[in-house]
C-alpha cells in the first residue's frame, strides 16, 4: 500500500503528535477499501452489496547499534480497532513482541497459510463456521522469534491467561474465564523456500484449564489442558504454489456430548498466470468427534474454493466460488451452501 502521510514519532512520547527530533521515528498510514455483491444459492441475502473500508498505522524507529522497533495498530473496518503489536528486534538475541490479540504469534500464525488467489477458504464470505487452532494468539501475549539458522527460525508466545481479546494497559482482563496461562513453540524451517525446497513448520499449544466451581468451593466441572498441534508444508515452484496442513484441537473437556477434538486438513493451489492474473483452488475439511461417540455422532464439515484475482495498480478484482456442507457442524440442509462472491479492493 502507499503511504498516505509521514509524521514524527518520538520513542518516548505515547501520543502521535509530530515531534521534530534527530531521534524520531516515522509514522505512516495506510489503507484499503473493498466493494463486494455477494449471492448464496438457496438463501434469502437481502441486499448483497458490502463494502470494507480499514486503516493501518504503522510506527518504527532506530535504537543504537541499528536494532529496531515498530508499532502497528489495524482499524480492521468503520474505524473499528481489531488489533496491535509493539516489536523490538535486536542484532543477536531476536525479535520480541507484544501482540495485543492480532494473531500474529505462536501456532495462529498458521491457523490456514494455503495459497490463494485471494483469501482463505472460509474468508470469502460464506459462513463455514469451521473450529481452526489459535494457541495464545487470539490474546494478549508475548512471542520470541529467534535469529534464521540456516533458513529457519524457533517461535516462542506465552499468554498469562489465554482467554481472548485485546487488553488496554495498566489494566487486566479474562477473570471469569476458565482458560489460565498458556504456551505456543512453532519452527518454521526453510523459510525463504532456498533451492525450491518447501517451507516445513511443526507447532503446538498447551493451555491450563481450571475446573468451574459451585457456591462453597464445590467442584463440579473438571476440564484438562487444551491442547493444539498443527503442521505442514509450502512448497513454490516458479509461478506455481501448493500446499498441505493439518491441525488438532482437543477443547479439554470430559462431559458426554462435549467435543472430544476436532482434527482439521487444508490444502491448497494457486498458479500466477502473469504479474496480473492468478487463480487458485482451496479445501478445508474439519472432523468434529464427540465424546461417547456410540450416541452422538461426529460431523464432517468440508469448505471448497475457487479463485480469481486480477491487479491492475492498486485496483484488484477478485472472484470467488465457494462452497461448505455441514456449515458450523450441523447435518441439516440449510447448512449446505453455496456463494459466489464478486470484489473490488483498492489499495492506498
Amino acid at each position: 500500500m502507499n503511504k498516505l502521510t509521514k509524521v514524527g514519532l518520538s520513542a518516548l512520547c505515547g501520543s502521535l503528535a509530530a515531534v521534530s527530533s534527530a531521534n524520531a521515528g516515522a509514522m505512516t498510514v495506510s489503507g484499503s477499501a473493498t466493494a463486494t455483491y455477494q449471492s448464496t444459492a438457496g438463501a434469502v441475502t437481502g441486499n448483497p452489496i458490502g463494502m470494507n473500508s480499514g486503516l493501518t498505522f504503522a510506527g518504527s524507529g532506530e535504537l543504537d547499534g541499528g536494532q529496531t522497533f515498530s508499532y502497528t495498530i489495524t482499524n480492521a473496518d468503520q474505524a473499528a480497532f481489531s488489533a496491535g503489536s509493539i516489536v523490538l528486534t535486536t542484532n543477536m538475541l531476536g525479535t520480541w513482541r507484544v501482540g495485543a490479540a492480532d494473531g500474529g504469534s505462536g501456532i495462529d500464525a498458521k491457523d490456514d497459510v494455503m495459497p490463494t488467489a485471494w483469501e482463505e477458504v472460509d474468508g470469502t464470505g460464506m459462513t463455514v463456521g469451521q473450529d481452526k487452532i489459535s494457541g495464545v494468539g487470539a490474546s494478549m501475549n508475548i512471542g520470541w522469534t529467534s535469529p534464521k539458522v540456516i533458513g529457519s527460525k524457533l517461535s516462542l508466545a506465552y499468554a498469562p491467561q489465554n482467554a481472548g481479546g485485546a487488553v488496554n494497559d495498566k489494566a487486566s482482563g479474562g477473570l471469569t474465564s476458565r482458560y489460565q496461562y498458556g504456551y505456543d513453540i512453532l519452527l518454521d524451517m526453510n523459510v525463504d523456500n532456498a533451492f525450491y525446497m518447501p517451507n516445513v513448520f511443526v507447532g503446538g499449544s498447551i493451555t491450563h484449564q481450571e475446573g468451574d466451581y459451585a457456591t462453597g468451593g464445590i467442584k463440579v466441572v473438571q476440564y484438562d489442558d487444551k491442547v493444539e498441534a498443527v503442521a505442514g508444508f509450502v512448497w513454490k515452484i516458479g509461478p506455481l504454489s501448493a500446499g498441505l496442513q493439518r491441525s488438532y484441537e482437543n477443547p479439554g473437556l470430559r462431559a458426554a456430548g462435549s467435543t472430544e477434538y476436532y482434527a482439521n486438513t487444508a490444502y491448497g493451489v494457486s498458479f500466477n498466470v502473469n504479474d496480473n492474473l492468478s487463480v487458485s483452488y482451496g479445501e478445508h475439511w474439519s472432523h468434529k468427534q464427540l465424546i461417547r461417540p456410540e450416541t452422538n455422532e461426529a460431523v464432517r464439515s468440508e469448505a471448497t474454493s475457487i479463485q480469481v484475482a486480477y491487479t491492475l495498480g492498486g485496483v484488484a478484482l477478485k472472484l470467488a466460488e465457494s462452497d461448505v456442507s455441514n456449515a458450523q457442524y450441523l447435518t441439516d440442509t440449510s447448512s449446505d451452501l453455496e456463494t459466489r462472491t464478486v470484489a473490488m479492493s483498492l489499495a492506498f
